[in-house]
């Protein structure tokens, strides 16, 4: 399912250029929007799609897997701290709402290099765990975010 942009949404701000693993997304430098290049090198990673402020980039669905107007729609709100996943489904008659707390690091906020950071214990390197992955995905303080403790609460099926 590889990415589009929507031209009328998109204002060039370049964050999918910078988070796209497979470097597939440019910014056209006439009309300073951006788009896939090579659509059928898509990782379908959805990175881009949460990383875009203005819900400007969507994932076309392959007819064999998804025909007939479904469609996925991403939205990160960070205030909320959370990314909300909407599915229509094909028959059109039933969407799904999904929340997932934000796990990473806010945007803009500095990751060190790996060359800064000092290597790996035998612990570390014993565990089943990436390297450094608890500090990176904030399970260091060893709680686990969730909607809850983001503030949200579970009202008829839907957190608000």
């Amino acid at each position: 399912m590889p990415t589009f942009v929507y031209m009328t949404r998109c204002d060039g701000c370049g964050h999918c250029v910078d988070i796209c693993p497979s470097d597939i997304m440019h910014i056209d430098k006439v009309t300073r929007r951006a788009y896939n290049i090579e659509p059928n090198m898509c990782w379908e990673c959805y990175s881009c799609v949460k990383a875009c402020p203005h819900q400007a980039i969507d994932v076309r669905g392959y007819a064999d897997f998804a025909p007939l107007g479904h469609s996925v729609r991403v939205r990160r709100d960070e205030e909320k701290g959370v990314i909300a996943w909407r599915i229509k489904f094909r028959n059109g008659k039933k969407d799904m709402d999904l929340l997932a707390p934000i796990t990473t690091k806010p945007w803009g906020k500095h990751i060190p290099q790996l060359k800064d950071v000092s290597g790996p214990s035998k612990e570390m390197r014993d565990s089943q765990l990436l390297f450094n992955e608890p500090k990176y995905i904030r399970l260091d303080d060893g709680d686990i975010h969730t909607l809850e403790s983001n503030g949200l609460k579970l009202k008829e099926g839907v957190y608000y």
